[in-house]
């Protein structure tokens, strides 16, 4: 079990959305570099992540893992909040 959990991907992204029920969706951007002009560009990937207890809130930054699929679109689920957003 130890060695199947060390393979599992791990991304940290900002909630997006949580309107659906024990869902989230999460902004995953990384920078990579243009093949032939040497620039770097941010590329971003938007995914669901399972939240069983609805705790994250919008502009929360988060930490996915990836995990056995959980619905047709959620294949990911919350490991912990890292910082929450400023409440208004």
């Amino acid at each position: 079990m130890a060695v199947a959990e060390n393979r599992t991907r791990v991304v940290t992204g900002k909630v997006v959305s949580n309107k659906m029920d024990k869902t989230v969706t999460v902004m995953v951007e990384r920078r990579e570099k243009h093949p032939v002009y040497g620039k770097y560009l941010t590329r971003s990937s938007k995914i669901h992540a399972h939240d069983e207890s609805n705790q994250c809130n919008v502009g929360d930054t988060i930490t996915v893992a990836e995990s056995r699929p959980i619905s047709k679109s959620k294949t990911w689920r919350l490991l912990e909040i890292i910082e929450s957003a400023a409440q208004v």
